[in-house]
């Protein structure tokens, strides 16, 4: 009871909080051997901050510090496995933000220093989506690939939109729920292009290399054949998510056709050329935040002590109260 009393004064619906998949309190956690996350603030709260360190604890960006393919050989200097064929060597780094089942809408905060993953907040409210029947949240473990951008100011050739402005998103479709923050492995076997309000936004279609059945899936048919009705279901998720928000059911390039492997990696090469001239200060980022510690050639680069500072310097004030008895009065139902 008492566990549930403090989930109610972080001023968001318990359950939710407790579906989030982060630890709670503050302090690091180990998200795999390579990179750890470091809590800051209260978790189901708009101060909720989930920082990055490398494995010698220096804080990074995930947006821009983790490479974007899983290098046989090194990684951030930690000597890697010799990858035992083709497929290995096509492995990506994919950022979990939202685990599989819950509601919380986490995600990279791409124009804070740093960028961490918080909670999205929509009209001074924390976000979450509505469960549609017969859907329970998200419908898979839900992320980014780190080192890509689209570009909201560059037309995609084969939807003829523009980018939205973001990393570009993976649908992780293995058997375990992961945890926000996890940095794994993933196999890329399609992608479907959503046009969300006019803008393109890619989902990939992916497995963690280390799940079980991995084996199994090598492109987009795989998924059909090993996992009947999953792409329908991701479909029919994707076209109707906001439709409880008010807003109409979201549209689709090539009539909401899944591409397969190779196209969707033509697309992860294309949104990370668009990432490099970002940090290379080619291209206009907006208010995106470039602050790195690792790309040696990046105007936009900072040191350890300069990354520390920053992340230090982050100060998000409580929520009031008058949010919190609104969210604990609407979790109990008044």
């Amino acid at each position: 009871m008492s566990a549930l009393l403090r989930l109610l004064r972080t001023g968001a619906p318990a359950a939710a909080c407790l579906r989030l998949g982060t630890s709670a309190g503050t302090g690091s956690r180990r998200a795999m051997a390579l990179y750890h996350t470091e809590e800051r603030g209260q978790p189901c709260s708009q101060n909720y901050r989930l920082f990055f360190k490398n494995v010698t604890g220096h804080y990074i960006s995930p947006f821009h510090d983790i490479p974007l393919k899983v290098n046989s050989k090194e990684e951030n200097g930690i000597p890697m496995k010799k990858a035992r064929n083709d497929e290995y060597e096509n492995l990506f780094n994919m950022i979990v933000e939202i685990p599989r089942w819950t509601n919380a809408k986490m995600e990279i905060a791409t124009k804070e220093p740093m960028n961490p993953i918080k909670q999205y907040v929509k009209d001074g409210k924390l976000r979450y989506v509505a469960n549609i029947f017969p859907y329970k949240g998200y419908i898979w473990n839900y992320g980014t690939l780190p080192q890509t951008w689209e570009d909201p100011h560059e037309k995609d050739k084969s939807t003829n939109c523009f980018g939205d402005n973001d990393p570009i998103d993976v649908c992780e479709i293995g058997s375990k729920i992961l945890s926000c923050g996890e940095v794994i492995h993933v196999k890329i076997l399609g992608i479907l292009a959503l046009i969300d309000e006019g803008e393109t936004d890619w989902k990939l279609i992916a497995i963690n290399a280390n799940d079980p059945e991995a084996s199994k899936f090598h492109d987009i048919d795989d998924v059909k054949k090993f996992k009947p009705g999953y792409l329908e279901a991701t479909l029919n998720w994707f076209r109707l998510y906001k439709v409880p928000d008010g807003k109409p059911e979201n549209q689709f390039a090539f009539n909401g056709e899944f591409k397969n492997k190779a196209f969707a990696l033509e697309v992860i090469k294309s949104t990370h050329q668009c990432w490099k001239a970002l940090l290379m200060k080619k291209c206009n980022g907006g208010a995106i935040n470039c602050t790195n510690v690792q790309i040696s050639d990046s105007p936009f680069r900072c040191t350890q002590e300069e990354a520390r500072s920053l992340v230090e310097s982050v100060s998000s004030s409580p929520n009031k109260e008058s949010n919190e008895e609104e969210q604990v009065w609407h979790f109990l139902g008044k």
